[in-house]
């Protein structure tokens, strides 16, 4: 081999090998110290876009989740309502018990009616209850119609969907039912099973439609147009409205739990793709911190072997 001055091959591979080992070992470290796999597009180029799009689903899975959650939340709220409007047709019946007794005089009666008829207007007052300015009962089949709504009747029943995926209104969903409290409180006397649409304030008593919730004293019904039928029924109605907001809450339970697991596991895949094996990984950067002292202690040596051309002119 040649003796040279200018050049000096063993320098410039010594220089090139210290060049690669101090690049892979800043990637070791950065890697180490962020705790990710991918540290730049040129690292994994496919995997990035991968996890990119795995991390939006996952977000977007959290907001469905949230979503979900308050839906529940909008559910609970409703249906305390509902039990609380049970209790009061469970009054009203005691009061219609109450004002048949042979020992009561006309006197009685009227209290009695007079209590029948405060309550129909806190019943009223309940089905106009909202969650968030959001009303939890319906009059109307839908928020922009004017159709009324009728219990039991699901062509005119007034519902709102929670979507429960990442793919928003092109995934699943679960439509929760805005209770027709009203339509239930109000009850055809002729045939007590038939449900009946709500007019607000518009029935008057002797006309066949006994509603229990009325704004207006002027439209309220007397304890004596009424059929022990009737309170039966617009209890019965009040029980199926619970039963099923329970129907609706227990179902997005289950998606709630869907959503947790499927976002867990979607985090666990986009682990897998982007974060750093810390164990592998540490051995790695053993390896080129001794790489990096190697070649840098063979630089040195190979600078100095010039010297040998200068001892010749010498």
């Amino acid at each position: 081999m040649p003796l040279t001055i200018n050049t000096n091959a063993t320098a410039a591979s010594a220089s090139m090998h210290l060049s690669r080992n101090t690049e892979a070992l800043r990637k070791s470290l950065t890697r180490l110290s962020s705790g990710s796999r991918i540290v730049q597009p040129v690292d994994d180029a496919g995997g990035l876009a991968v996890s990119m799009k795995l991390e939006s689903s996952i977000v977007r899975l959290a907001g469905a989740h949230s979503n979900v959650q308050n839906a529940i939340s909008f559910l609970e709220v409703q249906d305390g309502v509902l039990e609380s409007a049970g209790k009061v047709v469970n009054r009203m019946i005691e009061l219609k018990g109450l004002s048949q007794d042979v020992m009561k005089n006309s006197s009685d009666v009227a209290n009695y009616n007079r209590e029948f008829q405060d309550l129909q207007g806190q019943l009223y007052d309940m089905t106009s209850v909202k969650f968030n300015g959001v009303s939890l009962f319906a009059q109307f089949s839908s928020e922009a119609s004017n159709t009324e709504g009728v219990f039991n009747n699901s062509a005119l029943d007034n519902t709102v969907s929670v979507y429960v995926s990442a793919d928003g209104s092109s995934g699943p969903k679960v439509s929760v039912s805005k209770s027709l409290l009203l339509s239930a409180l109000t009850i055809n006397a002729a045939n007590p099973s038939q449900a009946a649409a709500f007019t607000d304030g518009a029935d008057t008593p002797g006309n066949g439609i006994n509603s229990f919730a009325s704004a207006s004293p002027a439209t309220r019904i007397d304890l004596n147009d009424v059929s022990v039928g009737v309170f039966t029924q617009a209890l019965e109605n009040v029980a199926t409205l619970r039963a099923d907001n329970g129907a609706s809450m227990s179902r997005l339970n289950f998606a709630s739990d869907n959503i947790a697991v499927t976002k867990t596991n979607m985090q666990a895949a986009n682990g897998r793709i982007i974060d750093v094996d810390i164990a592998a990984e540490s051995t790695r950067m053993a390896k080129y911190n001794v790489l990096v002292q190697a070649s840098a202690s063979m630089l040195a040596q190979a600078n100095s072997s010039s010297d040998v051309a200068l001892m010749l002119i010498r």
